[in-house]
């Protein structure tokens, strides 16, 4: 039985992968935007800290560099420092529709490698890495990035967002 995980391990990733981005962290994200109003979104503690907003846009061009382009090879020009730039508040739907967009089309990335190309290389952002290294990198990426939303969302609601209730049955 191990040999047999062993051997699925690269499938595994991809699809844990997959499963992270678009079922674990996307839906975190959605519940903690659909619980703020767009001033809130746009709110930031101090000019050194980014907003909901900032975060979201951040997310959007952090994987379309290191997903959709790096590992999907589709055009994108980032400009990066615009994500964090961006002070006239993107209304809450509109980035929904954006960070899902991108999540969506970074999912069928992933779902399209196939396992011996885990290694293949790849230069993203400056970085010489693999698409296992890229997809890696996105997944934690868009970790850190969800929890500071969430803590965001919560200091600004003072509420729980019940985000950790184990799914029913």
């Amino acid at each position: 039985m191990c040999a047999q995980v062993v051997a699925d391990s690269p499938a595994l990733f991809l699809e844990h992968s997959r499963m992270l981005l678009a079922t674990e962290y996307l839906p975190k994200i959605e519940r903690c935007i659909q619980s703020l109003h767009d001033e809130d979104i746009w709110w930031r503690p101090n000019e050194a800290s980014n907003s909901i907003g900032n975060l979201i846009l951040h997310l959007c061009g952090n994987v379309s560099q290191w997903i959709i382009e790096g590992v999907g090879g589709r055009p994108f020009e980032r400009r990066r420092q615009q994500e964090f730039d961006e002070r006239h508040p993107v209304p809450g739907q509109e980035l929904l529709r954006r960070i899902r967009t991108v999540v969506g089309e970074a999912v069928d990335v992933i779902g399209a490698v196939p396992v011996d190309g885990l290694t293949a290389p790849r230069r993203i952002q400056g970085y010489d890495v693999t698409v296992l290294d890229a997809i890696y990198h996105v997944v934690e990426h868009f970790s850190m990035h969800t929890g500071q939303i969430i803590w965001i969302a919560k200091a600004r609601t003072g509420a729980d967002l019940s985000l950790w209730n184990p799914p029913t049955p």
